[in-house]
């Protein structure tokens, strides 16, 4: 009994001195134990991710792989194998296991090492977000207490949900989301119970345990974690026993990027980090969701690689990259080796000519397959001597390649061919005509050649592009499509240069006076320079300036009409936008929304709106003047029907938030503008009579048949810089092709490539440069659609009028036709015999004709 009473006694003391030291560590470690309560609302470190409107990913940016998961939408199995192998008590335990402490115990007792058997999945939690991993007791001590503190503030299912998502799992990734994605490419929900058990086995060694570094350790723990959820009764033995017989599945998977759109990506990413941070848009999550539209992405992207390979091969071949051997032939291991160390651009890839017959060649490629190169692949490959001239025609494959060779080649869709790496470069963007979101933006022919956006950040002289603008400030200052104007050499020079600055048409040719709808369809200089005239340079700079032109780059002389000022391809499919809403300046966009990791809204792009309703005009013969004459005059007749379904298309001024774009010029000259822009591309006039006409686009109404696509050519002095702008009510596109090099000149080329007529020799234009890509483009983006039918804004009326004079007419023969105008500017008087014969009268002619 004394004994009994002694050992009581000592028990309490002991008790007691336990209760009283844990006390004190408790208040010794409290000013350094942080608020749990922050655990509520952890942000994990996400990756940035971009995105196309349509929820495709371009990209994702960030150090750390993260996809964060809600505890309900990880699968039973894969938290049994968690909770098995990492925690069994963990629904039972309040935040500490002590049998797991008295084992760790007597570990430390009888080996004299430290273990972390003890710890339990909070405490691991805890340590994760709050302490560091040095094997301290002090460090423990925290653990501890922070464990209890965390189980207090969060149910079990949330510090369950944040293990998950913040223990790291190898290769970059955090979180069992993302290690899905890693190691097998699929969603958790996709998992078999092999892999679920391989991703339950990293936390403690995501390294030695790397089912892609170390296979067999990797398929070891695997299988000790399946005896473990065979043990706990979580999987039968049929399922373990066919669990560990299978092999490992498992090998790096890259973000799943659904659409290469690198200059996109790039432009999101620094808006983030302007707008958010660097640190924040890396790691808070976020998701950029862009205007992009993939499939019109992927059309613009092919039209753009396409064209420039097109302009590449016309001005002919410039040689092998190096020689790989001249006697002795290396080995094809050899090759591929050296092969290797080049990486493709854009479907171009390295190859080495192993033999040349008559007009086939044989090549090894990068991955060691031997191709064949016909002579359809190579009967292109002039010699390149010079931008403007290529060598003749080769006949035979020697001509052209010889064994031992490095070279470049690509698949063309139809058959293997010889390549090189383009030299020139292009840029191409288009845009919502409405509320100018961005559809399309490739600022470049290789991201990885160049990270330089030419959509945004090159500036380069427009050309001829600009004369739908000069032709705009003329119809505001009261000239009409059926106004001529002189085409003659300009007498009269503009010495604002210092010197005497006199335009040429390109050709030479000069016709006489011509109606202004001719005049920029046939892109006609002299023309262009007289309207300036008329509207006169500062009126004319103000008018550019609210196209959203800047005026530091609009040149303050009559250079201007014909396109001297340099701008951006944006800034070009910008201002084109204007015709094809009905007037209005939308300021273009691309960032659609932006959510959190978690899919809350964080931004939402309220976009400028071009606020046009149409309306239908008056139907029926409408009185203008006193001649009852039913063929002189008459308003266009509209079907009621189209008129009220493009009414319902169009109409976008219903959001009571929106912001509505500045209109910049009237609703009847965007809508005459359009229609002469129609002519750039359809022309004019009756062939069987000998006296049609075709705009410089002609090449496009071979391509695309519908007659609601309207665009022009552009092309600088020397071709330095070439131009198609065009657009239909629904897509704006701007095509660019020029070098970067701006002193360097695109040249002509002497050939007809793969035998179109359509690309025979001649100097390189807009029309054979730029618009083969806005052509291919345009067409592949409108396919399916239906054509939009012409409907006039109120205010305007047709009237048939004498192709010669611009004057009212009474015949309908093929000397007549009708013509637009805003109401109240159609002519007043009708062509006389003598006019029609070709007398013109001064008092029709634009008031500079003889400057």
């Amino acid at each position: 009994m004394k004994w009994f009473k002694r050992l009581l006694i000592a028990f309490f003391s002991l008790s007691l001195l336990g209760i009283a030291a844990i006390a004190a560590a408790y208040f010794y470690v409290l000013p350094d134990l942080p608020d749990v309560n922050s655990l509520k609302t952890v942000q994990l470190q996400t990756p940035l991710r971009i995105y196309s409107r349509d929820g495709k990913l371009i990209s994702q940016f960030g150090e750390k792989r993260r996809i964060p998961v809600e505890y309900e939408e990880v699968p039973t199995q894969l938290i049994n194998a968690v909770l098995d192998t990492e925690d069994a008590r963990f629904f039972e335990h309040n935040g500490i296991d002590p049998i797991g402490i008295i084992r760790a115990a007597v570990i430390l007792i009888t080996t004299g090492k430290k273990s972390q058997g003890a710890s339990t999945i909070t405490q691991q939690v805890a340590r994760g977000f709050f302490l560091s991993n040095e094997k301290t007791y002090i460090r423990k001590v925290k653990e501890i207490f922070l464990a209890l503190k965390i189980e207090k503030a969060l149910s079990k299912k949330e510090i369950l949900a944040l293990y998950l998502n913040r223990s790291f799992l190898g290769n970059r990734a955090y979180g069992v989301g993302a290690a899905a994605q890693v190691y097998y490419g699929k969603e958790l929900n996709q998992l078999t119970l092999p892999e679920m058990a391989m991703i339950a086995g990293l936390p403690q060694a995501p390294s030695a345990a790397n089912p892609i570094r170390n296979t067999e350790r990797a398929i070891s723990r695997r299988n000790w974690v399946l005896s473990r959820m065979l043990e706990k009764r979580n999987i039968t033995q049929a399922e373990y026993q066919e669990a560990i017989n299978s092999a490992s599945t498992a090998k790096y998977h890259g973000a799943e990027i659904d659409l290469y759109a690198p200059y996109v990506s790039e432009m999101a990413r620094d808006y983030m980090i302007q707008k958010y941070g660097e640190e924040a848009a890396y790691t808070n999550g976020y998701n950029v969701y862009t205007t992009i539209s993939s499939d019109l992405q992927l059309m613009a992207q092919e039209s753009l690689r396409d064209n420039v390979f097109a302009y590449d091969q016309r001005h002919g071949y410039r040689g092998p990259v190096t020689e790989l051997w001249t006697d002795t032939p290396l080995s094809n291991d050899e090759i591929v080796a050296i092969l290797k160390r080049t990486s493709s651009v854009q479907g171009i890839m390295p190859a080495a000519v192993l033999s040349v017959k008559d007009q086939q060649a044989q090549v090894i490629d990068e991955k060691g397959e031997l191709l064949t190169l016909e002579w359809n692949g190579l009967k292109w490959a002039r010699k390149f001597i010079s931008d403007k001239r290529q060598s003749l025609p080769p006949k035979l494959a020697r001509d052209i390649l010889t064994a031992g060779q490095q070279v470049w080649i690509r698949h063309n869709g139809k058959h293997w061919q010889l390549s090189q790496i383009p030299q020139v470069s292009s840029a191409t963007v288009s845009l919502e005509p409405h509320d100018g979101a961005i559809k399309t933006l490739v600022g470049g022919f290789s991201f990885s050649q160049s990270q330089f956006n030419r959509v945004t950040q090159a500036k380069r002289q427009l050309g001829s592009n600009i004369k739908p603008f000069i032709y705009a400030a003329a119809l505001e200052k009261d000239y009409t499509l059926a106004t001529l104007i002189n085409n003659a050499p300009i007498n009269k020079p503009d010495t604002r240069q210092g010197t005497a600055w006199r335009p040429k048409n390109s050709p030479d040719i000069y016709g006489g006076p011509t109606r202004l709808r001719v005049g920029l369809a046939q892109s006609i200089n002299v023309m262009s320079v007289r309207a300036m005239r008329h509207t006169g340079l500062d009126d004319t700079i103000k008018e550019l300036i609210k196209f959203g032109f800047d005026p530091s780059d609009l040149p303050r002389n009559e250079s201007l009409a014909l396109g001297s000022a340099s701008v951006t391809p944006l800034q070009v499919a910008t201002a084109f936008n204007t015709f094809a809403n009905g007037g209005y300046l939308v300021e273009p966009y691309f960032i659609d929304h932006v959510t959190d990791a978690y899919d809350n809204m964080v931004e939402q792009t309220i976009p400028t709106i071009a606020c046009s309703k149409p309306e239908p005009s008056i139907t029926g013969p409408t009185e203008l003047t006193d001649i009852d004459d039913p063929f002189t005059v008459m308003a266009t007749e509209v079907d009621q029907e189209n008129v009220s379904s493009i009414t319902a298309e169009q109409n976008v001024c219903t959001n009571p938030q929106a912001h509505f774009a500045k209109r910049v010029i009237s609703e009847q000259t965007a809508f005459l503008i359009t229609e002469a822009l129609k002519s750039v591309i359809w022309g004019g006039g009756d062939w069987s009579h000998g006296t049609g006409w075709n705009g410089t686009a002609w090449r496009a109404s071979k391509l695309i048949k519908r007659h609601d696509i309207a665009g022009k050519t552009g092309t600088t002095n020397e071709s330095r810089d070439t131009w198609f702008s065009g657009f239909n009510p629904t897509l704006t596109a701007t095509f660019w092709v020029g070098f970067d090099d701006h002193g360097r000149q695109l040249g002509r080329s002497s050939w007809m490539a793969n035998g179109d007529p359509d690309q025979i020799s001649g100097a390189e234009a807009g029309a054979k440069t730029a618009g083969p890509g806005w052509n291919d483009y345009m067409n592949k983006a409108l396919s399916g659609t239906p054509e939009a039918p012409v409907i006039p804004p109120r205010g305007i009326v047709s009237a048939r009028i004498d192709l010669a004079t611009g004057k009212l007419t009474r015949k309908t023969d093929y000397t007549t036709e009708f013509e637009y105008f805003v109401e109240g500017t159609e002519p007043k008087e009708y062509v006389t015999e003598t006019q029609q014969s070709g007398d013109i009268f001064i008092d029709n002619v634009a008031e500079d004709l003889f400057q």
